[in-house]
């Protein structure tokens, strides 16, 4: 048998330590390079482990031996999208802020929380599967920390970013609870301590919310906002603040916020403030929906888009057609009356549009965010409702992405590691099929998702079982939905009266049937009673009302689900 000598073994290993690593590489691709507004047609891009080796045109590649070689067809490509503002501590469902609409009589909030904290890695994915591969939670409680440990342990996850309550001037009733999402503090050396508090838990930035009540001014509530900053910065963590009115976010901007997480909407801002935010360096995220978001339980034409039927959690996107069914008693009059009627709050959007063009065209650093989480403001759907929006005050496809990722790694101070296709950043990409500057839709509908350079489909990450789909037709049904209605169903589905009469096949006899009755009948809910789940077979006990002359009808529906679609119905009237 032949020996190696101790110098052999030192030589051997010195060649395989030099050896090349075993690249992947994904060619025929065009990149969006966010930076110069240009896009580079027909490149490669080298992949060595989780991060971009070379970005080069076609006519430069060349594979190593036992490289990947991917060819992408054409396909577009982006860094991978932020959304700089969510709360895992609210759902976005009717029962997740009680200092808002105060159902705990049905849902107890500790129930709420705990069911948020079990569906944590399902939300992940969800933002994962929108193409958003960094997320940053910008307030809750202290648990906070934990789901950014849980995230760091998954590989379908986008990059989490924390931090924990928020250090307030004010604090709800219904958050005046152990662990709370929202603490509020005396003085400054109360704001001082909370912040000492959280880091050695590592905060990535802390959060003031700077509310001013009727019986106060900001400038009585200014030296905690002073002193939150200055611990904060003393341990060189950013410092990101609620401030909606234009004295308190000028107030917060002197002081030294490096970023204000929500529009300013009570008055139109002028050039001084501007220069101020730029001289400054802040970071702006204008969150133009979540307002109006909190009256989409009270309309009778919720307003739920495509990717909300297919990416939002679905019991959650249900929630908030409950009010049509909850006792009377626990749904104040008010809200009752909102359902019938078309009176609606004024929206903030106008001016809130104003503001962000102004901000825009001036070159202050906005950043995409939603506030996802509450009421209305579904997790990883909710975004491109807030690109769509953000298009709507004037902001250009390439200005809309550079927010959703380039701006966003600068808010961070992460510049250099991510926020761009280029050669020494993290492989955080997204491959689409289209091109997102002919139409936004492009980005709902991703071809390849990279996180760390792992692969990652949106189908195989949006839970498909028999349960989900059983609720997101009921939740379509619910909102009157034809489209989303029908695309549960097999196009063959079969249905029936129980046990074997049968009533109609296929999805466009379905179709028909159901969208005149849809068209026809404004106040048609489906509450469900009851379900019962065995494998691929889901039992629905239901009452529907909205019928004509105050009709009520109970029904049992019984759904067959094979491959990701329902092929049998069978009814019990």
């Amino acid at each position: 048998m032949r020996t190696f000598s101790f110098l052999s073994l030192l030589v051997l290993s010195g060649m395989l330590c030099r050896l090349p690593a075993q690249t992947t590489t994904y060619i025929n691709v065009h990149v969006l390079d966010v930076e110069s507004f240009e896009t580079l047609q027909d490149q490669a891009i080298t992949l060595e482990g989780g991060n971009i080796q070379a970005v080069q045109a076609m006519k430069k590649f060349k594979a190593g031996e036992g490289d990947i070689v991917k060819d992408m067809e054409g396909r577009w490509v982006i860094p991978g999208l932020v959304d700089a503002h969510v709360h895992f501590f609210q759902s976005g469902g009717l029962y997740t802020r009680p200092d808002a609409f105060d159902f705990r009589a049905i849902q107890p909030y500790e129930q709420e929380r705990k069911e948020l904290l079990a569906m944590a890695p399902d939300l992940y994915q969800r933002y994962l599967a929108a193409g958003l591969t960094r997320v940053c939670d910008v307030g809750g409680p202290m648990t906070n920390y934990d789901l950014r440990t849980q995230s760091d342990t998954l590989a379908a996850s986008p990059t989490l970013y924390v931090t924990g309550p928020l250090i307030s001037t004010y604090q709800p009733a219904a958050f005046q609870i152990e662990d709370s999402p929202i603490i509020k503090v005396s003085g400054p050396e109360e704001a001082r301590a909370l912040v000492r508090k959280q880091l050695p838990l590592k905060p990535d930035f802390i959060k003031i919310w700077y509310i001013v009540t009727g019986d106060q001014t900001a400038e009585q509530n200014l030296p905690i906002v002073q002193a939150t900053i200055e611990e904060s910065h003393a341990h060189h963590i950013p410092v990101a603040v609620h401030a909606t009115q234009l004295k308190t976010a000028r107030l917060a901007v002197e002081a030294g916020a490096d970023i204000l997480v929500h529009s300013v909407d009570d008055r139109e801002i002028g050039d001084d403030f501007i220069e101020l935010l730029k001289e400054k360096k802040v970071s702006y995220i204008p969150t133009l929906i979540v307002g109006d978001n909190y009256m989409v339980p009270f309309k009778r034409e919720p307003g739920f888009t495509a990717a909300d039927f297919r990416l939002a959690e679905p019991f959650v996107l249900g929630s908030l057609m409950d009010i049509r069914h909850l006792p009377e008693g626990i749904v104040p009059t008010y809200m009752r009356n909102l359902l019938k009627s078309s009176q609606r709050f004024p929206s903030k959007q106008p001016l809130m549009k104003k503001n962000l063009k102004k901000l825009v065209d001036a070159g202050v650093n906005v950043v995409t965010g939603t506030d996802a989480g509450n009421i209305g403001t579904l997790h990883a759907s909710s975004f491109y409702s807030e690109l769509s929006a953000m298009a709507d005050a004037g902001m250009s496809p390439w200005e809309l992405l550079k927010a959703s990722s380039l701006n966003a790694a600068r808010m961070l101070g992460q510049e250099d590691e991510w926020g761009t296709v280029s050669e020494g950043k993290t492989a955080d990409l997204v491959f689409l099929s289209t091109n997102p500057l002919d139409s936004l839709s492009s980005l709902q509908h991703p071809f390849l998702i990279l996180k760390n350079g792992q692969e990652f489909q949106q189908a195989d990450l949006i839970r498909q079982d028999a349960e989900a789909l059983a609720q997101r037709q009921l939740n379509a049904y619910n909102a009157r939905d034809i489209d989303a209605f029908v695309a549960c169903y097999h196009p063959e589905v079969k249905v029936y009266g129980f046990p074997n009469q049968e009533f109609y096949t296929g999805r466009e006899t379905m179709r028909k049937n159901y969208s005149g009755m849809f068209e026809a009948l404004p106040d048609l809910h489906c509450e469900l009673v009851n379900r019962m789940v065995q494998g691929n077979v889901v039992i629905d006990q239901e009452r529907v009302s909205g019928l004509p002359e105050g009709k009520v009808l109970k029904a049992i529906a019984i759904y067959t689900v094979e491959e990701g679609l329902i092929t049998e119905v069978r009814f019990i009237q």
